[in-house]
């Protein structure tokens, strides 16, 4: 039988993303976002698990687990790089989910990421929003942005994250990384204190609730550039999710807000390549006059055509994405259509029809 060590390292060694423990099933790994059981290892029983999950844990991290029933927290291994780690119970078992969080941070043209997304790491303040599914590359996006910043600016940029994921290096910036629980109470607490940070530029790991939503709205309507994820599925969706937390007499006046301080939205998905891996397709919305005044109005249901008509000014449609891959040789059409709400579309774009 594996270690939970001897696991993690299976995991630098595949390439896999995650590592599952849920009793009931042998450990499990994804990559390229397929789920594989390790070969050679048996069903889980409760002491089993407990065992594996138990020996990544601190004494304090094993008391939060009982106390709360899950907890969230990095875990270095060796020198090989960290994982983000979360344990929580399940039919009153020990279960864990294990994501693989790469030493170096990678770059842009690594991730193959389309569009001209760089050009948001120019930016002096506003709101940029990554968003999508879990496990769709949202993180390591941001992280790749703060580290352009981190290398071309000298800034003080400051990350709120729950837990650490990259751990980065001051290079010409100096970065503060605040980690919930150990490093702060609370995201809106952090958010508040940030302020008083004298920071440039601040990164949310992840906006979950209204009190976060609203405290980096406040961040990013005075005067800093703040990046942030959510678990939304394309533009339109998201400014919807953002207004539709906060009561609806406070709307109009969120609506105003953000139509003021948002620049940019990208929504992610990566998608199984024919060669094997995945790549990334991406949505980009961009915040022009235009856009402003329909977040403004509330006429969000018009973005999605905005997008697929402003391409010419570094706009992207999801089905221009998918196109373009297809086009490329990288997705066949089929796995691009499945990937797309509109599937036509992708359709009519590779075949270049008018």
């Amino acid at each position: 039988m594996m270690s939970v060590h001897d696991m993690m390292q299976l995991v630098f060694q595949v390439n896999a993303s995650d590592l599952h423990l849920v009793v009931g099933a042998p450990p499990v790994i994804r990559v390229d976002g397929v789920l594989s059981p390790i070969e050679g290892e048996a069903v889980l029983m409760p002491d089993r698990a407990q065992e594996l999950i138990y020996g990544i844990l601190t004494d304090r991290q094993r008391e939060l687990l009982i106390a709360n029933k899950e907890v969230d927290y990095s875990y270095q291994f060796s020198e090989v790089g960290r994982f983000r780690v979360n344990a929580y119970y399940q039919r009153l078992t020990l279960a864990a989910a294990l994501r693989l969080i790469p030493t170096k941070v990678p770059t842009l043209e690594e991730l193959r990421i389309p569009g001209n997304i760089r050009q948001f790491t120019n930016l002096r303040q506003g709101f940029i929003l990554v968003t999508g599914p879990t496990g769709h590359g949202k993180s390591t996006t941001l992280a790749a942005l703060i580290e352009i910043i981190n290398q071309e600016r000298a800034d003080h940029i400051v990350t709120i994250e729950d837990p650490l994921e990259f751990l980065f290096q001051s290079k010409q910036s100096v970065i503060s990384q605040r980690e919930l629980h150990g490093d702060t109470h609370s995201w809106q607490v952090a958010l508040r204190s940030a302020l008083r940070e004298d920071p440039n530029v601040v990164m949310v790991g992840e906006m979950r609730d209204y009190e976060t939503i609203a405290a980096a709205l406040s961040v990013a309507e005075t005067g800093h550039l703040v990046f942030s994820t959510l678990h939304t599925n394309s533009a339109a969706q998201t400014i919807d999710r953002i207004i539709d937390v906060f009561p609806e007499h406070q709307q109009a006046q969120v609506r105003l807000q953000l139509s003021n301080t948002l620049e940019a939205v990208v929504s992610m998905r990566l998608i199984p390549a024919k060669s094997g891996g995945r790549i990334p397709a991406v949505e980009i919305l961009l915040a022009t006059p235009a856009v402003r005044n329909i977040i403004r109005v509330g006429k969000t249901h018009q973005i999605d055509n905005v997008i697929q008509t402003s391409g010419e000014i570094g706009m992207m449609s999801m089905e221009a994405c998918l196109a373009y891959w297809t086009k490329a040789g990288e997705l066949d059409l089929t796995t691009a259509q499945q990937y797309s709400l509109r599937p036509e579309e992708v359709a009519r774009l590779v075949k270049g029809s008018p």
